[in-house]
Formats: C-alpha cells, sequence, structure tokens
C-alpha cells in the first residue's frame, strides 16, 4: 500500500519526468513541489518506492523515472481528469459536425483525436454485430444482377453487388425489397438469419434461389468477419518520442500497421475508460507504450472503441480527458442519426 505522501512524491516524480523527460531527483521535487517535507524524507521516500518498484534509476548518481508499476499507481489513484475547456469542446464539436458521411467522421476523429493528444490515434467503425438495419435497397442492374444496399443506424453502410441464378424482373425485385425492409427494419444485424429465413422457405419454388442468394449475402454483409476495420492516425508523432523506446521505434510501427494488432488493441474496450501501461499491453511489441481507450455508441450499447497509444510517460490526465470527449462526441452523432 503507498502512504499519502509517498503516493504524493510519486505523483510529483510521474508529472516532471512527463513534462521534461529528464530523470527526477529529490532537490527538484523540493523546488517544484509544495510537499511540506524536507528533502532528506524526500530521498527516503524515494528509496521507499524504488524498492517497491514504483520507480528505477537509469544511471548511476541520476535522479528517478517511474516504471510500468508507478504508472499504474499513478494511474489507478488519479483524483479527477481535468476537464476540456468550453472551448476546446466547442472546436471538436464544430469539426465533427462538419462531416458529411461516416467515413468523414472516422476521418476526422481519428485526425483530431492525434492533434489533441500528440500520440497515435485509433477510431474503430461501428460494429454491424451492435447496429441495427435502418435501410435497405435492392437495385436491379440487369436480369441476373442486383446492387443490395445496407444502410445501418450507426451509419455503416454495406454494398454488395449480387449475381443470381435465375433472372428476375423489375416487379420481382421490388416486391422483394419490400419484404426484406418489412421483415429487417429496425431488427439487430446480429439476428437477421432468424428474421429473413422465413422469407426463403415462404418464397415461391421458381424465385425461391434467388431469394436465397440475395438473404444469404445480406445475412454475409453484417458478419463479423467483414465489419473490422479500424482508422490509424498520428504516427508521426511518434518520432518525437524516439528516445523512449528500448530497442528502436520500427517495430511499434510494424505493429500498428497490422489490422489484427489494432483489433487486439481494442478488442476489448467497454464503455469504461481503459489503460493498458507497458508490459499489460497483449501485443509484444507494444509493451513499451500504453494504451488509453474506451467505447462509444448508441445509448447504453457500444458498438466500437476510440483511443490512443503513445509511450508510457504520456500526459495521462490529459490523454483520457481527450479521448472520453471524443468518444461522447461520436455517441453522439449515432444518436442524432
Amino acid at each position: 500500500m503507498l502512504e499519502d505522501r509517498r503516493l504524493a512524491v510519486l505523483r510529483a516524480i510521474v508529472e516532471d519526468y512527463v513534462s521534461t523527460r529528464e530523470p527526477v531527483g529529490s532537490k527538484a521535487l523540493v523546488e517544484r513541489h509544495a510537499l511540506g517535507v524536507s528533502s532528506a524524507t524526500i530521498r527516503n521516500d524515494m528509496a521507499v518506492l524504488e524498492e517497491e518498484g514504483f520507480i528505477a534509476q537509469p544511471h548511476t548518481s541520476a535522479g528517478r523515472i517511474p516504471t510500468d508499476l508507478g504508472y499504474r499507481a499513478f494511474v489507478d489513484r488519479l483524483s479527477g481528469v481535468k476537464p476540456l475547456s468550453s472551448a476546446e469542446r466547442r472546436a471538436i464539436s464544430d469539426f465533427l459536425a462538419g462531416a458529411v458521411d461516416l467515413d468523414d467522421v472516422m476521418a476526422r476523429s481519428v485526425r483530431l483525436l492525434a492533434q489533441l493528444t500528440r500520440q497515435v490515434a485509433l477510431v474503430q467503425y461501428p460494429s454491424l454485430v451492435q447496429s441495427a438495419v435502418l435501410h435497405i435497397e435492392l437495385v436491379r442492374l440487369s436480369e441476373s444482377r442486383v446492387l443490395l444496399v445496407l444502410i445501418a443506424d450507426t451509419g455503416r453502410v454495406e454494398q454488395r453487388t449480387i449475381d443470381l441464378p435465375m433472372p428476375m424482373s423489375e416487379d420481382d425485385v421490388a416486391s422483394l425489397r419490400a419484404r426484406l425492409v418489412a421483415m429487417a427494419l429496425g431488427q439487430r444485424c446480429a439476428g437477421l438469419a432468424d428474421h429473413l429465413t422465413p422469407l426463403v422457405d415462404a418464397a415461391e419454388p421458381d424465385e425461391r434461389p434467388a431469394v436465397a442468394a440475395i438473404v444469404a449475402t445480406l445475412i454475409e454483409a453484417t458478419a463479423d468477419t467483414v465489419e473490422q476495420r479500424i482508422v490509424l492516425g498520428g504516427t508521426a508523432n511518434l518520432a518525437r518520442y524516439r528516445d523512449a523506446f528500448a530497442i528502436s521505434l520500427e517495430p511499434v510501427l510494424e505493429a500498428l500497421e497490422e489490422q489484427v494488432v489494432l483489433l487486439r488493441l481494442l478488442g476489448e474496450v467497454s464503455g469504461d475508460m481503459t489503460v493498458r501501461i507497458g508490459h499489460e499491453n497483449p501485443v509484444e511489441d507494444l509493451q513499451g507504450t500504453s494504451l488509453v481507450a474506451t467505447g462509444y455508441g448508441r445509448g447504453d450499447s457500444v458498438v466500437a472503441g476510440v483511443g490512443v497509444v503513445g509511450p508510457t510517460h504520456m500526459d495521462y490526465p490529459g490523454t483520457i480527458a481527450s479521448v472520453r470527449a471524443v468518444a461522447q462526441y461520436l455517441s453522439r452523432i449515432l444518436d442524432d442519426n
């Protein structure tokens, strides 16, 4: 257990190291922070913190730097996160409100978050599994080809061109579209198979193959295997922290280029704020970084994640505030739609 005074010393070391990126000594702590104790007492507290693994001495006769355990203690005991100013919130709202479609919302969000935090920003597209059907369009392109368009209530749009096993007239396509809309509108995408299977069973024998092909394509379009997509931005920000990585920056950059890695990072994100520090990260090449992430969605339903990746000596209070604010505005955009 960290005593209150030692926690104050640890907090001061974290804040100074994040600000200066230089090892912190007891003299600097006395000068910069009103800790209310002598330099000798601070040195004793630092010795205990080092013995317990919260700080480390990178070089002989140098000051101390926080360890992963120290950052974890700091984050777990944050008394509060400084809220963004009204001007900052208004700027976020105005910037995101100018988006013309979901792709633009994602692009703007990741660029904004990277600028706010000066870290690498990650924004996941809304999950179709957690979405509901807002609209279905079926367009006849030729006698044996149709275009299927699915629009979800989270703004996701999926399009598929379908080669039919048999010709369909304009009237047949229009009739099938009306039946699809009647049975699927407002339904959760994850349960479409149960709702649409009766449509195939009820089709006339001569049209059943075409109906089955269209229904199968619609169900496939909402499957997990096709929905996973994460937008990445701000990787150049890591260059300013190159010295923070033990070996080199290249493995970190390579890991961030892989969608499967990004999905692992955001895969377990919920509506609560998630902070994974250093070796808590599930991806080995990213264990010199920290992840700050949360979920966004409609109402109480989380449909995707948003977060940032950066060095472990990031500004955790400021980063948490920025990630939370962007997530809240993404949720508001989904609710407004």
